[in-house]
Formats: structure tokens, C-alpha cells, sequence
């Protein structure tokens, strides 16, 4: 089901991968903090940022709606620089699994994510580390990951009519307790699903996020999701997306000798387990992976007439960095079309921001499509396009990962009945 790879195809050590990809995460960085200053001024993106710092931030909360997009790209550029200074004092070399995590914590930051309802989780992560005496570079992408529940803490801060101080204290406590039990949670709850789910983390925040919710409504506090989306600016983001992932082609057949060549190896894995491109295939094949990823999710939106905004970008950019563990674009394309079809045979329209939330994060069950095959793929994705949509009401928005919830799901039910099937097939084969 997954190709075996020689370490032929990997044409750099580790050291310097490590250090081109610490520069081009600097390059990220400048690309959105230079953009921000095209769509904003300086005092527009510093009172936007204001806004985002000290308001609820529930799914879905589109940053470009409640502040404006310059202050959004900015809020993502702090969030990544403040990974990559993690994982660089951490002393970690950049596996695909953190290149993810730093997409992720990107797109994110469009819409839910920012410093102050960050780091309490961060910290939670490292101090149940130093708890357990274990390296805090090996909890490094969970600590990332698991601001998904970044909400928790910006809803109890702010959404609880608690005093000033009394938010902050009991908000950050939440997420600190929420970020200490994380690693352990999240360890138990990859079983679940047998790794046919990318997004473990999804899963495991959606559980915390689901008992707080429970908890606050039984305290009395109404927790709501939200539905705060922009739009109107299709013109200049899809500019923006497509200049992004050209740069990031360029890069990537530069440092593959201009040529796709391991791409095709590539194309026949499964990404079950999330397997770990960068190092199977080396940092220039997955470039040319994650920037045709983004074309082609971009193009997506386009074509069916959605809308590029905070969320949509988010999700893009998720995509993107999976292309760096578990996804390309054979194992993802059945999940979007079995939205797409989901999508267009019920009351969901194909072109809103939820269903096309569905077709960008339900490729979390990309493994399923890469080792069962497309058919297999295609009904997963409609299947999650139903249950995303009806999980959102457990836990208020208070897990970011939604459709990771949702994911971890549909596998742990799609995998025992495929494994049935799959062992059928094999039985009548070898009648």
C-alpha cells in the first residue's frame, strides 16, 4: 500500500534542510507581513490586532471580518515566528510533522488563533514535559497542534462577563490545564482511528473542547458557535495565493534540479500514520507537492464560486503543509469530490464557507483514499461532509478542529468495514 523509498531520492542532510527550510519560514513570514501592509495601514493593522487579542474567538471567527485582513496576515507572522523560535530553542530538526504544525498554526491564526490564547496551551504541553522528564521536543508538534482549543481560553477572558483580572487568570488556566493533558489524551486517542486520520490532534481537541463546553454550560455560561465571515476579496487573496505557491513551486524544482522527479514515487504513498515526505523524499519534491496542493485548493474555491477569506485560507494553507506529511494530490482529490457530490445532493451549498471548510479539512482522511482507493475516499468525504456539520453544536466552536473531530469519526467507523471488504475481495481472489 506504501512505497518503499530508497534514500536515493533525499539529496541533502539533515542539517542543511533544516536550516533552508528555517529560511524559508523567514521568507513566509515577510511575504505576509509585507502583504498585511498592502491591505492596511500600520495604525488599522495595530487596532486590528487589539481586537483580535481581546475578543471571544469561536468557530468560525474570520479575523479579516472581526479586525481587517492586514491585521490577520500579521497575527499569522507572529504566530509563526513564534513556532520556529519553539522549535529552534527546542533544538528539534524540521520534520514534516512540524512543517504541518507551522501551516496549520498559520491558516489558524486567520481565524481563531493568536498569542494570547496560544501560550497558555504551549505552556501546559511543556510543563506536563517537564512533569514527565521527557525532552519538550517530542511534544513540540502537539504543543503547536493543540492551540486548537485556543477559544477555551479567549471565552472564558472574555465571553464570561467575569472581572477583568478574574477572566484572564481562570482563562489562561484553562488552557494551561487543557495544554497539560493534551500529550497523554492525544497518545490514547491515535488508536482510535488507526492513523487514518491526519489530524489526531483535531480529534483529541475536540474531546477537551466538548467536556469544557459541557462544563461551562453546566456552570450556567451559554456558549455558542459563531458564523463571522468576510467577503468580497476573491481578487486580491487569490493574487496573493497564487504568487505565494508559484514562489514556492520555483523553489521547489530549483532544489529538485528542475525536475519533478520523485514526485510520481511520492504519488503512491498512502500517508496513513502521516508519513514524513520531507525525509523520504527531501525538501525540493515537497515544495512542488504542497505548492500544487495550494493551486489546486485555490482554484477549488474559485471555480465553484466560494468565497477567499480567514477561514478559506486557513484551510488552504492546512493542505498545504500536510503536503509535507500524508497528503498529495492522489489521495485527497476522491475527499473533494465526495464533499463536492455530498455537498450538491443536500441543503448544503457547494460554494459556502462550512461546505468548502468540509472539502479543505476533510482531506484528513486522505489515508484513507490512499490505501483503500479512490472509491473508498470519495464516500468518506461524503460522509464527513454530513457529520462535520452536526458536531459543531458538542463543543461550541470551542475546538478550531472541527472537521478533525469529525475525521477521527469517520475513520474509526470507515476502517473496520473497509478491512471486512478488503479481506472478502482477498479471500474470493485467492478462491
Amino acid at each position: 500500500m506504501t512505497n518503499p523509498i530508497t534514500k536515493s531520492h533525499v539529496k541533502e542532510d539533515i542539517s542543511y534542510t533544516d536550516k533552508m527550510l528555517y529560511t524559508y519560514f523567514i521568507m513566509f513570514i515577510s511575504v505576509m507581513i509585507t502583504t498585511a501592509f498592502l491591505f492596511n495601514s500600520p495604525a488599522e493593522i495595530i487596532k486590528g490586532n487589539i481586537t483580535i487579542l481581546t475578543s471571544p474567538d469561536n468557530l468560525i471567527t474570520d479575523y479579516f471580518e472581526n479586525a481587517n485582513i492586514g491585521a490577520a496576515l500579521v497575527n499569522a507572522a507572529i504566530m509563526v515566528l513564534q513556532a520556529i523560535i519553539i522549535i529552534k530553542k527546542s533544538k528539534q530538526e524540521i520534520s514534516g510533522l512540524l512543517v504541518a504544525s507551522i501551516f496549520t498554526l498559520a491558516g489558524f491564526s486567520l481565524f481563531g488563533k493568536n498569542l494570547y490564547n496560544s501560550t497558555p496551551i504551549i505552556l501546559g504541553v511543556y510543563a506536563y514535559a517537564k512533569f514527565r522528564k521527557i525532552p519538550f521536543c517530542q511534544l513540540t508538534a502537539i504543543a503547536l497542534f493543540g492551540t486548537a482549543i485556543g477559544p477555551v481560553v479567549s471565552e472564558v477572558t472574555f465571553n464570561f462577563a467575569l472581572p477583568t483580572f478574574q477572566g484572564i487568570f481562570f482563562g489562561v488556566l484553562a488552557g494551561f490545564i487543557s495544554g497539560f493533558f493534551m500529550p497523554v489524551l492525544a497518545q490514547h486517542f491515535i488508536n482510535f482511528h488507526k492513523g487514518f486520520s491526519l489530524y489526531n490532534i483535531g480529534f483529541t481537541a475536540g474531546i477537551i473542547a466538548t467536556v469544557c463546553t459541557a462544563l461551562f454550560r453546566g456552570l450556567g455560561y451559554k456558549v455558542e458557535t459563531v458564523y463571522l465571515v468576510s467577503k468580497g476579496n476573491n481578487k486580491e487573496l487569490a493574487m496573493f495565493l497564487l504568487v505565494l505557491f508559484a514562489m514556492m513551486l520555483i523553489a521547489g524544482l530549483a532544489a529538485n534540479q528542475w525536475s519533478f522527479k520523485g514526485y510520481g514515487a511520492l504519488m503512491k504513498e498512502s500517508g496513513r500514520a502521516g508519513s514524513d515526505f520531507i525525509k523520504k523524499y527531501g525538501r525540493g519534491v515537497v515544495y512542488i507537492n504542497m505548492a500544487l496542493l495550494g493551486i489546486v485548493f485555490t482554484a477549488y474555491i474559485l471555480i465553484v464560486g466560494g468565497k477567499l477569506n480567514g477561514p478559506t485560507i486557513g484551510g488552504i494553507f492546512t493542505v498545504v503543509g500536510f503536503g509535507a506529511i500524508g497528503k498529495h494530490l492522489k489521495n485527497v482529490l476522491p475527499i473533494l469530490l465526495g464533499v463536492f457530490l455530498a455537498s450538491y445532493f443536500s441543503v448544503h451549498d457547494v460554494n459556502s464557507t462550512a461546505a468548502l471548510l468540509a472539502a479543505l479539512f476533510g482531506t484528513t482522511l486522505a489515508p484513507l483514499s490512499g490505501y483503500y482507493g479512490p472509491v473508498a475516499g470519495i464516500i468518506a468525504g461524503a460522509l464527513h461532509m454530513i457529520f462535520a456539520s452536526n458536531l459543531s453544536f458538542l463543543n461550541a466552536g470551542l475546538n478550531l478542529y472541527n472537521n478533525g473531530f469529525s475525521g477521527g469519526f469517520i475513520a474509526a467507523i470507515l476502517v473496520p468495514i473497509y478491512e471486512e471488504i478488503y479481506k472478502i475481495k482477498n479471500k474470493i481472489k485467492n478462491a
